[in-house]
């Protein structure tokens, strides 16, 4: 875990948003379609926060946690900089895997986009999601980010030497075997597991939540390139809202959902 904290301590994951995003558009279509009209949200692993400043602007009582430190406290800055502080409950240095500083059935939904990505062992899986279950209000919608194995597949094979070890046929054999990745390489990304896309379902219902639906956060728009997004944009703001609004509805379809690097579990906690 301590490559995968001094990874994001040196990653800009806001701007990564911003370079990418479709990603942040679709998760925030379907997010505020299933929260409540009010109340308290957890955003669980929300690095330096620009889900939760989506949720504080939209008032929100918001608390966040994340495993990086450093992290967390650019997320207080940010919120500091926004008027924001009042909307925020807490800023927690916290592992997903156990959220002790939390109340049980306290949060009415909870978003936890992104503690699964670097979950390997499955105990830990198990934990953090229980640890989700434990903390929403029965009846809450849960967001959780999943990322694919198969696409990392399609990723490892054809940019393998930017993802090394999988640069290999037999080390991407194994990769597909256990579904972890270990970046060969210094401050990459690293420390990671990838789902098979029809084992996300049932994992998340055999730990107390009811599907509502699994997207495709940026589907088919992953394959498109700079120049070709730039296209788009020159349409014209009408002819780009079409586009998005066809990227909506695509990340809903089923056969598709392999394409897209992560994909968005969206579910009830039962009981």
């Amino acid at each position: 875990m301590n490559r995968v904290v001094q990874y994001y301590e040196s990653f800009d994951e806001w701007g990564r948003l911003d370079r990418e995003p479709i990603e942040f558009l679709i998760n925030w279509h379907f997010i505020q379609t299933y929260l409540p009209k009010q109340g308290l949200i957890l955003d669980n692993g929300a690095g330096p926060g620009k889900y939760s400043m989506k949720l504080a602007q939209a008032g929100y009582k918001v608390t966040l946690t994340d495993i990086t430190a450093k992290l967390v406290d650019a997320a207080r800055g940010r919120a500091q900089e926004l008027g924001l502080d009042d909307r925020f409950e807490g800023f927690h240095t916290a592992n997903a895997i156990a959220l002790s500083e939390l109340r049980d059935n306290h949060f009415d939904a909870s978003l936890m986009l992104g503690p699964m990505y670097h979950l390997q062992q499955e105990q830990d899986q198990i934990s953090a999601v229980k640890e989700l279950y434990r903390v929403t209000k029965p009846g809450g919608f849960v967001f959780v980010a999943f990322m694919s194995r198969v696409r990392h597949l399609i990723t490892s094979l054809t940019a393998p030497q930017h993802w090394k070890p999988n640069d290999t046929a037999d080390n991407i054999a194994s990769f597909m075997e256990n579904g972890r990745f270990d970046h060969q390489e210094e401050r990459r990304f690293t420390g990671a597991y990838y789902f098979q896309i029809e084992e996300i379902q049932p994992f998340m219902e055999t730990n107390g939540f009811e599907t509502v639906k699994l997207i495709g956060s940026s589907n088919i728009a992953s394959l498109l390139q700079p120049d070709q997004w730039n296209y788009w944009r020159s349409r014209g703001e009408d002819e780009f809202a079409k586009i998005l609004e066809m990227l909506k509805q695509t990340a809903e379809n089923p056969y598709v959902l392999g394409i897209s690097p992560h994909l968005l579990y969206i579910g009830r906690k039962q009981g």
